[in-house]
């Protein structure tokens, strides 16, 4: 199974991300983690920890830097550049780049091509995309089996929610995740916007606060904390769901 988290800046996907993957590996599922973002925090919500975190080289600076020779094959550059972390997650982190069609794979990883061509089979690949549309936009019928669309009861993040959910209808499954919300009156404004589509709702939680403050995973915080089991029943839902071809 392939999953997509996507969302607005700032609305806390990278959060959801690191959860999920945790949450899923802990369900059974052998889960690699991409981190797609143009800032790599993936590891930080992993618990890998924030210094660590910034140690970790996407694939294509390594190469660059003369830190790394180049990896000819997609599973060698996972198992290269990837890193562990805890419940048995593999992480690794993309970059964005031009060249769509390299001579090789670390020369040209990029979210799409990692999304598209990974082999998933038994194992899960669970990729917190770039903010906003970017990548949702160059993603193809196929490529991915779900999309998380990750908003908060906020204009900006639901404006670009909605033109997530339009782009990518007819492409993948959609689940939309309404984030730290505080209540019916937030609920409210979340569906004038989306209609009566289902939502996933993740409360706002102190527990997942206080772990984005001091740069540890919420899930090692707190797992009965109401934000967090909220995205532990849904890796259950993810995780009982057929896996496509």
């Amino acid at each position: 199974m392939k999953i997509a988290i996507a969302g607005k800046g700032g609305v806390g996907k990278t959060t959801v991300s690191g959860t999920l993957a945790r949450a899923l590996s802990r369900a059974g599922h052998t889960v690699l983690a991409l981190d797609a973002d143009v800032n790599p925090m993936l590891g930080v919500s992993l618990g890998i920890g924030a210094e660590q975190t910034d140690l970790l080289l996407a694939a294509r600076q390594a190469v660059a830097s003369g830190e790394a020779g180049h990896e000819p094959t997609l599973e060698g550059l996972v198992e290269r550049f990837g890193a562990d972390a805890p419940d048995g997650v593999r992480l690794v982190v993309a970059s964005r780049m031009d060249v769509i069609n390299p001579g090789c794979w670390c020369c040209g990883v990029n979210p799409e091509n990692l999304v598209r061509d990974l082999e998933h089979g038994e194992r899960t690949v669970l990729c917190d995309l770039e903010a906003g549309l970017g990548t949702l936009e160059r993603l193809e019928p196929g490529q991915v089996d779900v999309v998380l669309v990750v908003t908060n009861p906020t204009g900006k993040s639901l404006e670009v929610a909605r033109r997530a959910i339009e782009l990518i209808s007819d492409r993948a499954e959609i689940i939309v995740l309404a984030n730290r919300v505080r209540g019916d009156a937030d609920l409210e404004v979340i569906r004038d916007v989306l209609g009566d589509r289902e939502l996933v709702v993740i409360p706002e939680d102190p527990v997942i606060v206080a772990a984005d403050r001091e740069g540890s995973a919420p899930i090692d915080s707190g797992a009965d904390a109401p934000g967090v089991a909220a995205l532990v029943r849904l890796a259950d839902r993810l995780a009982g769901a057929p896996v496509l071809a």
